[in-house]
């Protein structure tokens, strides 16, 4: 199999040939179809999150074929069409899995962070943690997002509540997928952008945002809610000064650079800061169903597996518009 490995963080993947993985008790081996490459990937690449296993093979947006099951193995069927999200297990027995929160289990493994992940013509995941793509009317490159940029922020518009003005700061894979279902459900979506790029303000405007600027301007209203998608901890401030009373920030990211020192005025009237941590298999189940049930725009732009640096370049500069996805 071919996969694109780190080896050290910062420096570009390295096209290896493996031998073809064999799943273990409980695992599924998977033929991947199609990966997509999320900001988190960015972010282990990089270096800005600790690496507890190297080399690894990142990506945790996998669309895949199931090939061959180990022992044990449940939940998934050989020819079945699956999707293996961030969460890659949970150890069952913490005090957060045991209150159905395994978004915060204490001892998780991520895929592309533990495991190893999409970036790769084959890829071991365990079974449980695999979600059926059955009855989703999309080609594989367009269900690839689904599995994060869609599950990261399908929760983190249930942590900003029923919010009606809702504000997205970082109109990238997954602000463009959730403002259609911020729509869908009724509620104005302002986008907020890089200063001066037209194309994601229009991008966003052609889903059916009522409006779009840069991330330096105040809304036509002030927001119920605010999710932040963008890395950048500047703009946790700047949001909270477009909230009305009550409002929320929510940060939906792994990683954001440090929020600068601001006024408690802007924090007062009972305005929160919130984050988003990983996701659980029930976020996933649920807004899969929610797309089975609603047709879903995804925009990519694809990559060949081998151009994955490439792929990862174009992200970093914000050269995407919509999802990139990596193709074997």
């Amino acid at each position: 199999m071919l996969a694109m490995t780190l080896h050290a963080p910062g420096t570009p993947l390295v096209p290896e040939q493996r031998s073809d993985p064999l799943p273990g008790k409980g695992e599924a081996l998977l033929r991947v179809t199609a990966c997509g490459v999320c900001r988190t990937d960015l972010h282990i690449v990089d270096g800005e999150l600790a690496l507890p296993k190297l080399p690894v093979v990142p990506g945790h947006e996998i669309v895949g074929v199931v090939e061959a099951l180990g022992d044990g193995a449940q939940g998934v069927s050989i020819g079945e069409r699956v999707g293996v999200p961030w969460l890659g297990q949970a150890c069952g027995h913490c005090p957060y899995c045991r209150e159905d929160r395994e978004n915060l289990c204490d001892t998780p493994r991520f895929t592309g962070l533990h495991r190893d992940g999409g970036y790769a013509t084959q890829v071991v995941a365990d079974a449980r943690f695999c979600h059926s793509l059955e009855g989703i009317a999309l080609p594989d490159a367009q269900a690839a997002p689904l599995l994060c940029a869609g599950l990261i922020g399908w929760r983190s518009l249930k942590r900003a509540g029923d919010a009606r003005a809702l504000g997205l700061y970082g109109f990238g894979a997954a602000a463009h997928l959730i403002a259609q279902v911020a729509i869908r459900q009724g509620r104005r979506v302002y986008a907020f952008v890089r200063p001066g790029d037209s194309a994601a303000a229009a991008h966003a405007c052609s889903l059916g945002a009522a409006w779009a600027g840069g991330s330096d301007e105040m809304p036509p209203e002030a927001l119920d809610a605010a999710i932040l998608f963008a890395p950048v901890g500047a703009l946790v401030p700047q949001a909270l000064r477009a909230l009305r009373k009550g409002g929320t920030v929510v940060c939906g990211g792994i990683h954001m650079s440090d929020i600068p020192s601001f006024p408690y005025e802007i924090l007062w009237n009972e305005r929160e800061i919130r984050s988003v941590a990983n996701l659980t298999r029930d976020d996933g189940r649920e807004f899969l169903d929610w797309v089975r049930a609603n047709p879903t725009r995804v925009d990519v732009q694809t990559w060949p597996l081998e151009q994955a640096n490439e792929a990862l370049a174009a992200l970093r500069d914000g050269r995407v518009t919509g999802a990139a996805v990596l193709l074997p």
